[in-house]
C-alpha cells in the first residue's frame, strides 16, 4: 500500500461499543471517518452487540441516517467459528447487515479440526454470498486459528471467491507475526485490516493477551508496533479501519477524534 496519501478509513464499532448504531453514524461523520463497522453479533458470551432486524423501524432509520451523513457500513462483527457452529444460523443477521450495505463479515476460528474448520468457513462464505457479502478470517493468539499463515491456509483451502483474511495489527504482533508475513500472504486473500498500537512487550499470559485486545490497545503511533511497515506490506485496495476500544468514562467523541488524528499521522 502506498502511504504517501491518506486513504479513507473506517471506525470499528468496538472502538466505541457503547454508542448505538444510529448515533455511531453521526459520530463517524462528525469526526472524519468514511465508514463504520457494526457489532451485530456477540463476540463472546455477554459481550455487547446490537440488533437491527430487516424491516424494522431501526433498519429504516439506519439507512436514512447513513445516506444523509454519507457514511457506509463496511463490516459486521464478530463471529467465532467453533466445532458446533452452524453457518446457516447467521442468515437473519447477514440479511439485516446486507440491507444496510455491509460488505464483509469478520470471524475467528476456534475449531481444532482443521478439515472441519475449512468446510465450515466455506459453508459460511456460501451463506454470506447469498446476501452479497464476503467473510474475513482473523487470527487470534487464544484461538485455534492462531496465526496469519493459518488463517490464510483456511481461506485458501476453502477456495471461495468471497473468502479472505483480516489483518489486525495487534493480533498479528501477539501471534508472532510481522509485516513480512503480510507480504508473504496472497494479496487476493487480504481484503481488510484493522489498525491500533500497543506496547512492545507481549503480555505474559493468555488472559493478559485477551485483556490487552479488549481494553489495552493504544492509538496508532502511541506504541511500538511497526504500523508504517505494516501499511506498506498491505496490498493496494485493502480497506482500513481503526479499532481502539475506549476504557472507563472517556468521552466517545473525544476518543474517536484522538484515534482519527493519530491514524492520519501515520501517513505524514
Amino acid at each position: 500500500m502506498n502511504i504517501s496519501d491518506v486513504p479513507p478509513f473506517g471506525l470499528a464499532h468496538f472502538t466505541a461499543i457503547g454508542v448505538p448504531p444510529i448515533e455511531l453514524v453521526g459520530l463517524a461523520a462528525r469526526t472524519g471517518y468514511a465508514s463504520i463497522g457494526l457489532r451485530l453479533y456477540p463476540a463472546f458470551p455477554g459481550a455487547p452487540f446490537y440488533e437491527i432486524p430487516v424491516g424494522s423501524a431501526g433498519s429504516r432509520e439506519m439507512r436514512s441516517r447513513l445516506s444523509g451523513e454519507g457514511i457506509s457500513v463496511y463490516d459486521i462483527e464478530f463471529v467465532t467459528i467453533a466445532a458446533d457452529f452452524v453457518p446457516v444460523s447467521l442468515a437473519p443477521m447477514l440479511e439485516a447487515a446486507s440491507v444496510l450495505g455491509a460488505q464483509r463479515l469478520s470471524v475467528c476460528g476456534d475449531d481444532p479440526d482443521h478439515a472441519r474448520m475449512v468446510s465450515t468457513f466455506a459453508q459460511l462464505c456460501d451463506v454470506a454470498a447469498d446476501f452479497g457479502m464476503g467473510v474475513d478470517l482473523e487470527c487470534m493468539a487464544w484461538r485455534q486459528v492462531a496465526s496469519l499463515p493459518a488463517a490464510a491456509a483456511v481461506a485458501q483451502e476453502a477456495a471461495r471467491p468471497n473468502g479472505g483474511v483480516l489483518v489486525d495489527a495487534l493480533h498479528l504482533s501477539r501471534t508472532g507475526g510481522t509485516p513480512a508475513d503480510v507480504r508473504n500472504t496472497s494479496a487476493s486473500l487480504i481484503r481488510s485490516a484493522q489498525l491500533c498500537d500497543a506496547a512492545a512487550e507481549r503480555p505474559a499470559s493468555t488472559d493478559a493477551i485477551i485483556a490487552e485486545a479488549r481494553s489495552g490497545r493504544l492509538p496508532p503511533g502511541h506504541g511500538t508496533l511497526p504500523l508504517r511497515d505494516l501499511l506498506r506490506a498491505l496490498p493496494d485496495g485493502t480497506i482500513l479501519s481503526v479499532e481502539v476500544p475506549m476504557s472507563g468514562s472517556a468521552n466517545p467523541e473525544a476518543h474517536v477524534r484522538t484515534i482519527f488524528s493519530a491514524t492520519r499521522a501515520l501517513f505524514d
